[in-house]
């Protein structure tokens, strides 16, 4: 019983089941400190985001290397005087314990620097949509990757694009 039960969390831990991009994924706006503190949630598919001059906020999603599913920030990038990005960030889904095989979650750092408004855009790359890419390096072309060799009768579909608008009051 307790091997049925291992093995159905190891086959179920593939995939979330939700029907949002890498699984469920959510961002969370934040302040630096000194500023008011508050904290916004937000699903992935919320892309115009409000904020303010010194506020940060994130974007999470899920992904994972060892099915070549990666996120990418990619032209358009924030225009820098309004948003710059603060780097990005990995946590293991799994806990403290790594382990082969299984995804994390990606976070994309962002920090409001002066009014106006920007745009960016994060590109979702899977086996199917994308090729030549790595976990550090985006595709050389954002579209189709050419149809997989095991006989498919139709190409593969464009890596998901996700563009954001933020304005900056």
């Amino acid at each position: 019983m307790i091997a049925a039960t291992a093995l159905l969390a190891l086959a179920t831990g593939c995939g979330s089941g939700t029907d949002e991009p890498g699984g469920g994924s959510t961002s969370t706006a934040s302040h630096p400190s000194g500023a008011t503190g508050r904290t916004t949630s937000r699903p992935v598919k919320d892309t115009s985001i409000t904020a303010e001059p010194g506020e940060r906020f994130t974007l999470t999603v899920d992904q994972n290397a060892s099915t070549r599913e990666y996120w990418y920030l990619v032209d358009p990038e924030p225009d820098s005087s309004v948003l710059v990005s603060r780097g990005q960030s990995d946590r293991q889904e799994s806990g403290d314990e790594t382990v082969a095989g299984a995804g994390h979650r990606h976070t994309f750092t962002f920090e409001a620097k002066g009014r106006g408004t920007t745009r960016f855009t994060l590109l979702h790359c899977t086996f199917t949509t994308c090729q030549g890419n790595t976990s550090t390096l985006p595709p050389e072309t954002t579209g189709p990757a050419a149809t997989p060799t095991t006989g498919a009768a139709t190409p593969s579909q464009a890596p998901e694009r996700i563009t954001y608008t933020v304005t900056v009051d």
